[in-house]
């Protein structure tokens, strides 16, 4: 019978059925004295080396000994074509009885899609160009005891697709090559800023008092020290010690952690990468970060032009724009006054534009929730924002001419923050004076061992943060930051909705 109407009725089995009789055959496969789970296989070759080899001999015979994922079937008698998918792609593989013998051809057609094998024999070509291997000694070393799903994304559950992520990344293609992109983008990176001479240094993610950045941290309580601690929200004010300590040019790339809303550009737990070089300032970072961006679009994509999930081109070559955050405001709101309205007015308007605003909200606040709401989503090609209210970050250097400023800018690129930068504010008073300003009562929360660590001089610095998770979504144009996790965070299965073995 034809492979194809094998798998035909399977589905109509369910998946405990299956797993009963996929089961089952291994029982009769340990009764006979072959356990598939005690097995190893030396493989010796992947299959793009394999391919590589047969091209580079010319079309002469060589032995490859290749191993993966059995993917695709097709029993025909005395002679089989199957496919294995390993970790560079796919590879066909050639199984006939008078190549491997009867008995080990009996044992052969047992085998399922799912199961993992090694393989040795000849390379050939197929009658239609395919490189193959002509097997003659085959072996199983995992026994998949589930089927694969045959059209992953037509499940009606698409929840499964991220709860299961390795079935996904075995059937989609497209999710194994972004997730192989992600690796090359955290790998270039690194690369680069070692070559730019950057160290790179780990920083605590347990901390008794978090900062750098305002959001709300996961707590827990460390039993050695009986102490209150926090998971880290931003690695910013441990990194600009090691500024202080004479590292002049330091970056960690890290997990973070902050309990907060989940949607399809926020995700609690994410990897950022903060950068600090000292002896320069914001201008210094902008540069800094084109050329990385650059970079990974040339080394990774292959080119400085990128489509968006939406279909949309963005040119992350050529010049940037640049726009001051005043100016943005007055062009989203039409109002040349704003920044001389009353809070009320302010409110009026935000009403009218549709912008849903708390009334209890500071008017920094009421400003910014119309740049977050108005003018972020409409920055598709690279735009630095600069100049930014100095209410909104006090870690930042605050302007030589304009003190109501910040010298600061927020990277934008198809409507949403891929980077803050700053000029790092190192005078150990108006740093004091700005968290103080910023926690209020809240004295406890104050780091003074940070503020210790500036009164011994800390020298001017650039600072910024690249959210690694929104850069892989903008460059591989996957549509949702979960598409670019692994194993994003899911709302726990209730008792019984998975399948019990």
């Amino acid at each position: 019978m034809p492979r194809s109407a094998v798998d035909s009725k399977l589905e109509k089995v369910n998946e405990s059925d299956i797993f009963a009789m996929r089961s089952a055959k291994l029982q009769d496969m340990r009764a006979g004295g072959f356990d598939p789970f005690s097995q190893n296989f030396e493989r010796k070759h992947t299959s793009k080396q394999a391919e590589a080899m047969f091209r580079d001999a010319a079309d002469v015979q060589e032995v490859v000994h290749v191993a993966g994922r059995i993917v695709a079937f097709r029993l025909m008698g005395k002679a089989s074509f199957l496919k294995i998918l390993d970790a560079d792609g796919k590879i066909q593989l050639y199984v006939s009885q008078d190549g491997i013998g009867d008995d080990e051809y009996r044992k052969f057609t047992k085998f399922d899609i799912g199961d993992i094998i090694g393989a040795s024999g000849e390379l050939f070509r197929t009658k239609t160009g395919e490189i193959t291997v002509r097997v003659s000694g085959i072996l199983m070393v995992a026994k998949s005891l589930r089927p694969l799903p045959d059209k992953w994304h037509g499940l009606a559950d698409s929840d499964q697709i991220y709860r299961q992520r390795y079935l996904d990344l075995i059937v989609n293609a497209e999710s194994r090559d972004r997730a192989k992109k992600r690796c090359q983008i955290v790998k270039e990176m690194r690369k680069f800023l070692w070559d730019k001479g950057f160290e790179e240094v780990e920083t605590p993610i347990l901390q008794s008092i978090v900062g750098g950045a305002a959001a709300r941290p996961f707590e827990t309580h460390m039993n050695a020290l009986d102490q209150h601690c926090y998971l880290r929200i931003a690695t910013e004010l441990f990194l600009k010690r090691m500024l202080v300590a004479g590292f002049d040019r330091v970056f960690e790339i890290g997990r973070i952690f902050r309990n907060e809303g989940i949607s399809r550009k926020h995700n609690p737990e994410f990897t950022s990468i903060e950068i600090y070089q000292a002896f320069s300032d914001y201008r210094g970072m902008m540069k800094l970060v084109r050329e990385i961006i650059e970079h990974l679009c040339i080394s990774v994509i292959g080119s400085t032009k990128i489509v968006s999930s939406e279909g949309v081109t963005i040119d992350l070559g050529g010049e940037w724009a640049e726009r001051r955050y005043d100016d943005t405001i007055v062009d989203a709101t039409g109002d040349p006054d704003w920044f001389s309205f009353t809070k009320e007015k302010k409110l009026q308007r935000c009403a009218e534009l549709a912008i849903e605003v708390n009334a209890e909200s500071e008017d920094f606040e009421i400003t910014n929730a119309v740049y977050s709401k108005i003018v972020e989503p409409k920055l598709i090609q690279p735009t630095f924002v600069t100049q930014l209210p100095r209410e909104i970050c006090p870690l930042a250097k605050i302007n030589a001419r304009d003190s109501r400023h910040i010298d600061v800018f927020e990277l934008c690129i198809n409507g949403q923050e891929i980077a803050p930068a700053y000029s790092e504010q190192n005078d150990p008073f108006v740093q004091r004076e700005m968290f103080e300003r910023q926690i209020g009562e809240e004295k406890h929360n104050l780091d003074n061992e940070f503020l210790l660590s500036l009164e011994y001089g800390m020298p001017p610095a650039g600072g910024m943060g690249i959210g690694i998770d929104r850069l892989v979504v903008l460059l591989t144009g996957a549509s949702c930051i979960r598409d670019v996790i692994l194993f994003p965070m899911l709302r726990q299965q209730q008792h019984g909705q998975v399948q019990d073995s």
